[in-house]
């Protein structure tokens, strides 16, 4: 997965810039969730930030002090578009902002101005720029892993619809479809019936019935595995900010596993197989543009 750049003197190592991040992310060393707007350092010859306390693997002198204007993402090869983790749930935020907007200025005329500052965000709308911040975060804590043997796709759209799929890791032991929910509450699952009548499971985080996201995940699994045949596909449902407890708390209904940031990245640290990871990777990329 790592191009060929020829020798050091050809291709000097570009500085690392010290910055305040404009999107979260997670330290490629220890791990650490960075915050919006929080201190850390841009390691450019890896595209990945690291905690101003974590000392790079080579020293780089030189640090300059700057503010990132654009998001940090890992792009495994020049020719292959990884995705940026959250851009379509961004766009439909900013396109729904503007139409309302557009709407409270229409309406109230020349203190339309006066209207827009004082009203406050349709939830409807508000959900979209929630829903993309936790797609960027899980996607700059997925990016931390890429390596030889995890690739990762983010915001990958489906063909002939308007639904995307919010990530796909490739790892030796096969594929993994992710989607990202940013959610309050303590997830779990609930079990109805079984003797009289038949089971049934609810996914539930805090009072609000998920189910349906597990029905999603599943269709994007059957689409993935129509890509890559007999390459094993697991469907993940990863709540991000949710109210885990420490001890548990991770479960899988219908195949799909349900767990946290954390979670997932120690599951694909961990996975092992034989799967052609780039190969695999770059096959699903073709057919699963970003959106």
């Amino acid at each position: 997965m790592t191009a060929n750049l020829g020798s050091q003197d050809a291709f000097p190592v570009p500085e690392d810039k010290r910055m305040k991040l404009r999107y979260a992310g997670v330290c490629r060393i220890c791990g650490t969730d960075l915050p919006a707007r929080a201190d850390a350092v841009y390691e450019r010859a890896t595209k990945t930030v690291r905690c101003v306390e974590c000392p790079s693997a080579v020293e780089i002198p030189g640090l300059v002090t700057q503010v990132e204007t654009e998001p940090t993402t890992v792009e495994p090869s020049s020719e292959l578009d990884a995705g940026m983790a959250g851009s379509s749930a961004r766009r439909e935020y900013e396109r729904r902002k503007a139409k309302d907007e557009e709407r409270l200025r229409q309406k109230w005329g020349k203190l339309g101005g006066i209207a827009v500052a004082l009203s406050d965000e349709k939830q409807s709308t508000k959900a979209w720029a929630t829903g993309a911040v936790g797609e960027e975060r899980l996607g700059a804590r997925l990016d931390s892993l890429v390596s030889d043997s995890i690739g990762v796709l983010h915001d990958r759209r489906i063909p002939g619809s308007k639904a995307n799929i919010d990530h796909i890791a490739v790892t030796t032991a096969g594929i993994w479809v992710i989607d990202a929910k940013r959610y309050k509450g303590r997830p779990e699952l609930k079990i109805e019936g079984g003797i009289l009548r038949p089971k049934v499971e609810k996914v539930l985080v805090g009072r609000r019935d998920c189910t349906k996201l597990v029905d999603g995940v599943l269709k994007q699994v059957d689409l993935v595995r129509e890509v890559v045949g007999d390459v094993p596909v697991v469907g993940l449902l990863c709540f991000v900010e949710s109210d885990w407890p420490l001890i548990g708390g991770a479960f899988a209904t219908r195949g799909v596993q349900v767990l946290w940031p954390k979670r997932l990245a120690k599951l694909l640290a961990e996975a092992e197989g034989t799967v052609e990871v780039g190969a695999v990777r770059d096959a699903l990329a073709s057919h699963f543009k970003p959106a």
